[in-house]
C-alpha cells in the first residue's frame, strides 16, 4: 500500500516546469527569425531536466532502505547516466540531441516505473512523472521534426535562386 503524501506542491512545480518545454516549442512555429535560439533553449532545458530526473535515483538509493543492495548500487549507477547523456546531447547536432534526449526520457520513465513497483513511493509520483515526460518528449520530438523538414527554413523562398 502506497502512502498518501501532500501532492499539490510537487504537481504545481512539475507542471510549471513544463513551461520551458512548451514556450520554445510554440515559438518554433511563429518566430522563424530566432529558430536557433528557441531550439537552444529547448535542448538545454531538456538536458537539465533529464539530469534532474537521473539525480532522483541517487536520492532513492540513499533514502529507500527497502532497496536490496544490488538495486541500490544499480540506482546509484543509473543516476549518473542521464547527466552523461544530457551532456552528449548538447555536444552533437541539435536534431540528434533532441532524439537522444527523447529516447532517454522514455528510458528514465521505464526505470522510474520499475522502481515504483518495488518500493514505497507516493501514489501521485508515477502519474505525474508520466504526464511530465509525455509533454517533454512531445516538445522534443516536435523540435526534431521541424528541423528535419524544409518547411521552416528561415530563408524566404522568394529570395532563393
Amino acid at each position: 500500500m502506497k502512502k498518501h503524501y501532500f501532492a499539490t506542491t510537487p504537481k504545481l512545480l512539475g507542471y510549471f516546469g513544463l513551461l520551458p518545454f512548451i514556450v520554445p516549442t510554440v515559438f518554433l512555429f511563429f518566430d522563424h527569425i530566432h529558430l536557433d535560439m528557441w531550439r537552444h533553449f529547448l535542448l538545454t532545458y531538456g538536458a537539465i531536466i533529464l539530469s534532474f530526473v537521473g539525480a532522483l535515483h541517487w536520492s532513492f538509493a540513499m533514502l529507500l532502505h527497502e532497496l536490496p543492495i544490488n538495486k541500490q548500487r544499480w540506482s546509484f549507477l543509473w543516476s549518473i547516466v542521464p547527466s552523461l547523456i544530457a551532456w552528449v546531447s548538447l555536444s552533437i547536432p541539435k536534431f540528434h540531441g533532441f532524439i537522444l534526449l527523447t529516447i532517454f526520457f522514455a528510458i528514465a520513465l521505464i526505470r522510474d516505473k520499475q522502481l515504483f513497483n518495488n518500493v514505497d513511493l507516493p501514489d501521485w509520483y508515477m502519474p505525474l512523472r508520466r504526464n511530465l515526460t509525455v509533454v517533454a518528449m512531445t516538445c522534443l520530438l516536435i523540435a526534431a521534426y521541424l528541423m528535419s523538414g524544409k518547411q521552416y527554413s528561415t530563408i524566404p523562398t522568394s529570395l532563393t535562386l
